[in-house]
């Protein structure tokens, strides 16, 4: 029997399986994995973490891993990349390693290998495709301080801007004190002070906040995630108007923490999606990107494919 392990990594939490070609036997944990955004030595320790849990809760000794694939926010770059690879070697030393890109298993995880494209919106955004030509083409994924539009740390920015222009206008708001709680903060002086500080506070951490607040019909929480799932179209809308022409039906799949927790992100995308794309045919799910890094791991073994450098 053979044993694979597959990686979701990104900005804020990295999630590792075990499985053999049928089951997941194990699944674990850890901080964040993007090198970029955490620096080398914590998401070194995040992902070694996670993968020795993992194969530790399937009662699996990480020398019997046949085959690894690690889909990571920022792979794309060769020095993470590198990283990356020293890290799972060492742990791993038996095994294949390929290292891919988070919109990688998302659009596998979502497509199945198929045409279309996957957006993504977690602490971080971007938008991948393929068409049937095998042409591909991205939008978005710039990094969190010039980019990202859409994802959970961008929602955690709108959010304190937006309570703080209300304030502006004497404005209270239901989401102004979720902030303050999540934050532990005493009122709004204290937030302003918060976000402005060096090294910046982690905005993503707040979007549960957003949400609930506007599940209490919040109208600030609202209109900025309504606003999310607008730019989470347009990062769709830029690449489908590169890979397909004219009115062509294409596939779009959701991933991420913000799709998964929002349906009004959702719902919002959806409708901004198809009033510019009509023949967008949008998944009603959210695909999760492990089960795509662990199919990936699974058909290197099958194929007996090169592994990726």
């Amino acid at each position: 029997m053979s044993f694979f392990l597959a990686i979701d990594g990104g900005g804020t939490s990295t999630t590792c399986v075990v499985g053999d070609e049928a089951a997941i036997l194990g699944r674990a944990s850890a901080g964040g994995s993007n090198a970029i955004r955490l620096g080398e030595a914590e998401a070194s320790g995040n992902l070694r973490a996670a993968m020795s849990e993992a194969c530790e809760r399937a009662g699996i000794s990480p020398l019997k891993i046949v085959a690894a694939c690690l889909g990571v926010a920022g792979a794309v770059h060769p020095e993470i990349n590198n990283v990356l690879r020293r890290v799972a070697s060492a742990v791993l030393p038996r095994a294949e390693i390929r290292i891919v890109g988070d919109m990688v298993i998302a659009m596998q995880a979502a497509l199945g290998g198929a045409p279309g494209v996957v957006v993504i919106a977690g602490t971080g955004s971007i938008a991948y495709g393929r068409n049937a030509r095998g042409e591909t083409a991205r939008a978005g994924g710039w990094g969190y301080a010039i980019s990202d539009e859409g994802s959970g740390h961008w929602i955690g920015r709108q959010a304190v801007a937006g309570v703080l222009k209300a304030l502006d206008g004497a404005q209270n708001t239901v989401l102004l004190d979720r902030l303050l709680e999540a934050w532990k903060l005493a009122d709004a002086m204290e937030l302003v002070k918060f976000a402005n500080r060096v090294p910046p506070p982690d905005f993503a951490a707040v979007f549960p906040q957003v949400a609930e607040a506007a599940e209490e019909k919040d109208a600030v929480a609202e209109e900025i995630l309504g606003r999310a799932g607008g730019e989470l179209a347009q990062l769709a809308l830029t690449v489908i108007q590169r890979l397909w022409s004219g009115q062509e039906p294409v596939d779009v799949g959701m991933a991420g923490g913000v799709f998964e927790h929002s349906v009004q992100v959702r719902r919002a995308c959806g409708r901004s999606l198809a009033a510019a794309w009509p023949r967008a045919l949008v998944s009603a799910g959210v695909a999760d990107p492990i089960l795509g890094a662990l199919a990936i791991a699974r058909g290197m073994a099958r194929e007996g494919a090169p592994v990726a450098r």
